[in-house]
């Protein structure tokens, strides 16, 4: 009786392993997959892409309370946004500006395309940090709309990250961010911001 009491637990010990390495094994999988984006330009991607996006902008901007969290609940503030081209057009430095807990917040994004890929990289870095951001976005336009994704971390939780640019109506072009958990199955949209240009 005893030897079958040990039998048992050994059992039942060799299922929970077995169930521990299996589950690491899906995330091990996961993140492979996650770390593996295959991201190819449109046949019409050219350094132009963002010459819409040139000058002084009034920012809306609609954010989601709390991301991952089957949050329904948003935050309204506004903002400005000023971008210049540079390195001959095959870049562009674009400034944000805005205040949160009354204390003012810039951050700075980087564009940069390139000839030979014909993919934009998008680098981000602001106040809050003081760090360049080590996985910058990566895509291109198509019939007006941009889709730029890279591969991050949520709270630990490996995520594809997507900026989305629509600049179909170029009075009030719209910047949206997407978090997906699933490899671009299903996707948790949590920033937009609407633009309206500045006049000078």
């Amino acid at each position: 009786m005893k030897r079958l009491k040990q039998i048992a637990l050994l059992s039942a010990i060799l299922l929970m392993f077995n169930s521990s390495y299996s589950q690491k094994k899906k995330q091990i999988s996961m993140k492979k997959e996650t770390n593996n984006l295959e991201i190819k330009p449109s046949a019409t991607s050219s350094e132009k892409d963002f010459d819409f996006l040139e000058g002084k902008w009034k920012v809306q901007n609609r954010m989601l309370k709390e991301r991952l969290n089957n949050s329904s609940e948003w935050n309204e503030f506004e903002s400005e946004l000023h971008l210049r081209k540079t390195i001959n057009g095959l870049g562009n430095v674009e400034n944000y500006y805005a205040t949160f807990n009354d204390k003012p917040f810039e951050g700075m994004a980087v564009r940069l395309f390139n000839p030979k890929t014909k993919l934009w990289k998008v680098y981000w870095m602001d106040s809050n940090n003081g760090t360049m951001d080590e996985n910058p976005v990566t895509g291109s336009f198509e019939n007006g709309v941009g889709k730029f994704y890279t591969n991050d971390n949520f709270n630990d939780i490996p995520i594809i990250v997507l900026y989305q640019w629509n600049k179909t109506n170029p009075e009030h072009p719209i910047w949206s961010q997407a978090f997906s958990r699933d490899n671009g199955k299903n996707w948790e949209w949590n920033w937009e911001m609407t633009l309206t240009r500045i006049k000078e």
